[in-house]
């Protein structure tokens, strides 16, 4: 069984401290004198060190077993294993490279193999320019020559000017879909220590249970605050009707950009504010309670869980921010405000304003402070809009270089995402030119589900209750996964028809495929403890070409999110899910699962390797769904 490169790095470790130790043991023996075994100094010390390195061999032994029985539960990530492989063997075939190359990728032509190793052609070049020159085949051979013995390559063919092409061996990969099976959908675990990861969103986020830094502290705060007491002014002992926080919002942001007595006021409402005088801080709150209750909708609806943590949980934090760049002589006073300049950034940034007030600027630098000190995060990530590159860069800039973190050691990245456009291909908006809002797009999803899964009749055969729970699962489904199935740099279309299509790359699609998949071992009278029994008695035979395209399908999950671990981009999960779906389709239209008699429609036999199959694509999407935040149904 295969394990993840802790495991790996653990056995290397083990191997060459247990030849440390015979070496010591050997170096003891020719010490000894027969007539005073305690005449060299040099014996005792290695006495000493041998005692000490058997004693870390046996801690070593124990992490070692515990990891062992960790490993034999998770899934294989199989491009990694042969990274190693492969990797073993480039290294022994040219060790003048101090950094060879390793490109291992899924083959896409099935009569070329399963994957490729094209390492051969760059490794030929790095050695041209050393001034060796080499055939890339015949660099192939020396890596096919090289390559160890191992338990997932059945032969290795080398084709062209250097490609490898790697054929898996069919009882391997068999063996690899009943872990699967019997332990359930486990991605292998991160190759370094555990890690402790926070996201930050600017907006609700889809389903993620992360901190949701909300700008509840700067300019438009001022500005609202300025119009609550001007259109309330008995605020403090009436609560303010807002029902339309949007719409009040707008009124006030009218008033910010003409009228210049209100945008002092409001900039002096923030600095108020900032110092927390109570009657602001009972406008703030009442103000925030409005948006609250609005964001809890959406929450509620979508199955979030998140923290908010917005500007005002940082206000103390910036003060120290501040002292610590001004005591590192890292702040320059300009025109009144105090900023700083990040070698090689486009923009400073301004920490203090010439009103005294703080700025989106300081509470980034103290939520980033924070996380990285008091929560001890490994890898940061910043969820906002693309825009916002540019400032996020600089923030990130200056906390390396005032030392806050290592980015070799904490990982900060900002996710940006593009713009959603209408139809019309401009940004998407009411036809009054309003900002959409979330909470409508989902009530619109509601009906428009509904009417589709009626269009299906679907309403005949479901009860009311699981007629419910298929409308919203398509509905906020489809939502989510019309934005998640973009690559999220780019702008994309929203389209309720096209994402409510049961055809193509849809949630719509995949949903009605995974229920379907559910049906074919409730239509066979087969239930999940004889599903769960078969697992461990019956092997998974992978003879016909379908199904063996599909074990290897349902086994390339954990390349899949290793590859969202590394750039971020969901999108990647969302094509793998479609290809997993018709894939499986690929397989049910040519490989009999169950088979019925034709006249009474009987089932007269079941296949229960491809029924094992048919469970081992459902638990991967499944789990795939639970990433994404999509909510399936078993009935639809």
């Amino acid at each position: 069984m295969y394990c993840p490169p802790t495991l790996e790095s653990n056995l290397l470790l083990f191997y060459f401290q247990e030849r440390e130790i015979q070496s010591l043991s050997a170096e003891i023996e020719s010490l000894k004198n027969p007539q005073d075994l305690s005449s060299s100094p040099r014996l005792d010390e290695l006495r000493e060190e041998n005692a000490k390195l058997k004693y870390r061999l046996n801690i070593l032994k124990r992490s070692l077993q515990e990891e062992r029985t960790y490993c034999s539960k998770s899934m294989m990530n199989i491009n990694q294993r042969l990274q190693e492989v492969f990797g073993e063997a480039i290294r022994a075939s040219c060790p003048e490279l101090d950094n060879p190359p390793l490109a291992v990728t899924p083959n896409q032509q099935a009569k070329f193999g399963d994957y490729q190793c094209n390492s051969a052609m760059a490794m030929a070049q790095m050695l041209k320019a050393k001034g060796i020159k080499v055939n890339p085949r015949e660099i192939a051979e020396k890596i096919v020559q090289n390559l160890p013995d191992n338990e997932l390559t059945q032969k290795t063919e080398i084709a062209g000017p250097g490609f490898i092409n790697i054929h898996l061996k069919r009882s391997f990969v068999s063996k690899l879909l009943s872990n699967l099976l019997i332990n359930g959908v486990q991605p292998p675990p991160l190759a370094s220590k555990k890690r402790k990861v926070k996201p930050q969103f600017l907006t609700p986020p889809i389903n993620i249970y992360r901190l949701n830094h909300v700008g509840d502290w700067g300019t438009q705060f001022g500005m609202l605050i300025a119009h609550l007491q001007d259109k309330f002014p008995d605020y403090l002992t009436v609560s303010p009707p807002i029902s339309d926080l949007q719409a009040f919002y707008k009124e006030s942001k009218k008033r910010f950009d003409e009228e210049e007595d209100f945008k002092k006021r409001a900039y002096q409402c923030v600095v108020r504010l900032q110092s927390k005088e109570p009657d602001f801080i009972k406008a703030w709150n009442l103000i925030c309670d409005v948006s609250r209750r609005e964001f809890q909708k959406v929450y509620d609806c979508l199955d979030i869980q998140i923290i908010e943590r917005g500007e005002s949980f940082y206000q103390e934090m910036m003060t120290e921010v501040v002292k610590e760049f001004e005591e590192k002589g890292l702040l320059q006073l300009d025109e009144g405000r105090k900023v700083v300049f990040v070698p090689g950034q486009p923009i400073p940034l301004t920490v203090v304003k010439s009103d005294g007030g703080y700025t989106y600027d300081t509470s980034d630098l103290a939520a980033i402070r924070q996380r990285i000190f008091d929560e001890k995060a490994d890898v940061i990530i910043y969820v906002t809009d693309s825009g916002q590159g540019t400032h996020f860069q600089v923030v990130f800039a200056a906390a390396q270089m005032i030392g806050w973190y290592d980015p070799q050691v904490t990982r900060v990245e900002h996710a940006g995402f593009g713009v959603v456009l209408g139809e019309d291909k401009k940004k998407f908006k009411t036809r009054s030119g309003d900002t959409v809002r979330l909470m409508d797009l989902l009530e619109e999803g509601l009906k428009r589900s509904m009417d589709k899964l009626k269009e299906k009749e679907r309403d005949k055969v479901l009860s009311q209750e699981e007629l419910i729970k298929a409308q919203r699962s398509v509905a906020f489904g489809c939502i989510k996964y019309a934005d998640l199935s973009h690559n999220r740099i780019n702008d994309y279309v929203f389209s309720f028809d096209k994402m409510l299509d049961d055809r193509g790359n849809t949630a719509a699609y995949l949903l009605y495929a995974f229920t379907r998949i559910r049906s074919i071992a409730r239509l066979a009278n087969i239930d999940e403890a004889t599903l769960r029994k078969a697992a461990e008695t019956t092997e998974v035979i992978l003879d016909h070409d379908k199904e063996w395209k599909l074990g290897k399908c349902i086994l390339r999950f954990p390349e899949i999110l290793q590859k969202i671990l590394d750039d971020l981009l969901l999108h990647t999960l969302c094509d793998y899910l479609y290809e997993l779906a018709t894939t499986f389709t690929e397989f049910y239209d040519s490989c009999y699962c169950v088979e019925k008699d034709r006249q009474t429609g009987e089932v007269v036999k079941v296949n229960m390797w491809r029924m094992l199959l048919c469970e081992a694509t459902a638990a991967v999407m499944a789990k795939g769904f639970d990433i994404l935040g999509i909510n399936p149904v078993q009935r639809m």
